[in-house]
Order: structure tokens, then sequence, then C-alpha cells
């Protein structure tokens, strides 16, 4: 039974390979796809970071902008594609992350391309500051949007220590060079420069929205404070273009890019076996955790 077993999972590992491969192959490649004018969908969900980690052939997270990027890097590439829809599912992240994407956005936009935000649950901070690029951003109603802001968090963890018989000794270069450390309070001159670093990345973010919005600065100041708003919300104070869901998002899409009727569209992501498999048998993506008893979802040792 064991050897059945092992067999099993190493043929749905070969499996779970070649259709990533193939997908891979599909959304990265040079050739043009075939057929007419078309709509690529690109997915961003979950942490925005410059890091990918993957849930595994079965996992349905996926946090890393690297496919992203290709993904976008092929909008921009394909003839056959004249527009793109962001679908954006994402609490934010790194700034870094998020300015490499709105990069590439920008590039897309440069090529001729349309590009539609599709905000999803969550589309705040740094999935804001991707979004706030694009040429029209739909939202629903009840989407968290907005959290214009930067911050940066560290643990003090000093009483701790003291209590468990803990003593770190650092050997350093220069004064700040294990600034933030978690063994020992802050002091005023690193607080003064973390809150320096924390104050220019604000500044950019602030000037990302005000340009993308086509805002005033000072009006995008009013609402860069950290708070989030609903999708409703976020449009009366204009930063969404209008309320709807994702297949309001293809339309208005094909409409910026002239495309009569309903749009073709390429789905561009995700890229691994159980996203595919379950996105094409029921339309959405499941997790294996969709099929367990709501009970067992409750337990600290399965939480998501």
């Amino acid at each position: 039974m064991r050897k059945l077993i092992g067999a099993l999972v190493l043929v749905l590992l070969i499996v779970s390979v070649i259709v990533a491969a193939t997908m891979n192959g599909r959304a990265l490649g040079k050739r043009p796809l075939p057929g007419g004018e078309r709509i690529a969908v690109v997915y961003i969900q979950g942490i925005i970071t410059t890091q990918t980690i993957s849930g595994g052939p079965f996992g349905g997270s996926t946090a890393g902008i690297r496919g992203v990027v290709d993904a976008l890097r092929r909008v921009e590439e394909d003839p056959a594609i004249k527009a793109v829809v962001l679908r954006l599912d994402s609490p934010g992240g790194s700034a870094a992350a998020s300015q490499e994407v709105a990069a590439q956005v920008e590039r897309v936009k440069k090529a001729g391309k349309k590009v539609v935000v599709s905000m999803g649950d969550v589309a705040a901070s740094g999935a804001y500051w991707i979004a706030a690029g694009a040429d029209r951003i739909v939202a629903d109603p009840a989407t968290v949007t907005g959290s214009i802001g930067v911050l940066i968090e560290t643990i003090q963890v000093t009483g701790l220590y003291g209590k468990i018989g803990v003593n770190k000794e650092v050997v350093k270069s220069g004064p700040f060079k294990d600034m933030g450390s978690e063994s020992r309070p802050m002091t005023a001159e690193e607080r003064t420069i973390l809150q320096k670093m924390v104050d220019d990345i604000y500044d950019q973010f602030v000037d990302r929205v005000a340009q993308g919005r086509n805002m005033r600065r000072e009006q995008v100041l009013v609402l860069a404070d950290g708070r989030v708003f609903t999708g409703r919300q976020a449009k009366s104070a204009g930063l969404v273009d209008e309320l709807g869901d994702f297949r309001d998002a293809v339309r208005e899409a094909g409409r910026l890019a002239g495309i009569k009727g309903e749009p073709e569209v390429t789905d561009l992501g995700p890229t691994n076996f159980w996203d595919f498999l379950t996105r094409n048998m029921t339309g959405r993506t499941l997790y294996p955790a969709d099929m367990l008893p709501a009970w067992l979802l409750c337990s600290p040792l399965t939480q998501r």
C-alpha cells in the first residue's frame, strides 16, 4: 500500500511539473497568441514581495512578483494582447516589490496597451501603489483599499530575555549596524534614521498616487494617513473610478482597447497544478483546506 501511495504521489508531482512548465511556456513565450485581439488577465495575490514562497505543487498561495512581472512583459510584447486586467487581492507588502510591478505596468502602457485594475477582497497599501497607475480602477463596493502609508516594525524583547536568562552580545563595525535589534531599546538617533526612511518612501508613494490618479498632492495627503476605505468610499474620494466586479473590469478593458463585443480573454496565471486543475473544473481556485470540515478549520493547527 505504501508503495502504491508513493507511486501515485510521484505521478502527480510529475504531472504538476509538466503542466506548470507548459503554462509557463504559454505565458512567457515570445510567440504571439493565435486568434484576434484579446485581453490578458494577470493575478496579484497575497503579500507582495520580491521573494517567491510557494505552497508546493498543490498549494494555492504563491507570493512573489517574478511571475507577475514576466506575465506583464508578455503583455507588453505580444501584439495580439490589447489590454490587461490586473486582478488584485493583496493587503500590500514590500515597497520595492510594488515599485517593480508598477514600473512594468508603465512599460505596458507605453507599449500602447490599456491597463484596468479589478479589486477583489483587499487591494491596499502596496497593492494600491500598483493600482494607482492603471488607466481605470474597478472595485467592488465592499472592497477594502487605500492604506496609503509606510511603516517599519521592530520587536523589543529585552524583558523576555531577562526572564529566560538570555544575554545577547553584538560586535559591530559602527553604531547603527544592529539598528532595530530586538535585544535592546532603540536609540533616539536610530529612530530618527528610520523615520527619515519611512518619510522618503511615503513621499514616493504619495507622488505615485498623485501622478497616477491625476490628483493634486495636497488632495492625496488628506487621504494618505494610513486609513482604509471601502470600494464605495474610495470612489467618492477619487481613488477608484467605478464600482463593479471582475467581468465589469474585463468589459471596461475591452472598451478602452476598442474591442467590439465580448472580449476574448487570455489567463496568464496561475501556474501551479492545483490552481490549473480546480480553476478549469470549477471556475475558481479551490485550496485543499476548502474540502476540510468547517470545525477543523477553526483549529490552530489548520488556520490559514
